[in-house]
């Protein structure tokens, strides 16, 4: 599926196509919930990053997360006018791009379940969903986004 999207102030837009498109995982760690800063967590999409099209790429900034006192070598993507973040790309996963859910602009398909990540870190203030179609983690999933995909039969070939 070809994902379109960009920055909120337009500086910044991209392309890129994705097989697994769905915005299923809530992540609540600390990064995400304060780079991305919508209610508590942010939703990262998995996509080609060899398909990535930018145009507006001067504008653009990159933060790498000091994480227990080291350097992430994953590069959090970002507009340098608004602040809008973008993606996030990892050379650890070059084939890899994770653009983030609200920075794209294309429909996106409504999925079978939420699946809610790093609920240790997650503040007392934040409500998770409980109940069928919702699923929770304490750290990281078992699934990688393309096995979720895979396993709910929504990986586009």
């Amino acid at each position: 599926m070809k994902l379109s999207g960009g920055c909120h102030c337009g500086a910044v837009t991209f392309e890129l196509e994705s097989k697994a498109p769905y915005p299923y995982m809530r992540c609540y760690c600390s990064i995400c919930r304060k780079i991305g800063g919508s209610g508590g967590y942010a939703i990262n999409l998995m996509a080609d990053a060899g398909s990535l099209m930018v145009r507006g790429a001067e504008t653009k900034g990159v933060y790498n997360a000091v994480i227990d006192g080291n350097t992430s070598p994953a590069e959090r993507h970002f507009c340098k006018s608004c602040g809008s973040h973008l993606w996030v790309w990892d050379p650890r996963w070059p084939e890899l791009i994770h653009p983030h859910a609200g920075a794209v602009d294309s429909p996106l398909p409504t999925p079978p379940e939420t699946v809610h990540i790093m609920l240790a870190f997650k503040p007392d203030w934040i409500t998770v969903p409980d109940g069928p179609g919702h699923v929770h983690f304490q750290n990281y999933p078992d699934k990688s986004i393309e096995d979720w995909h895979r396993s709910k039969g929504l990986f586009e070939a």
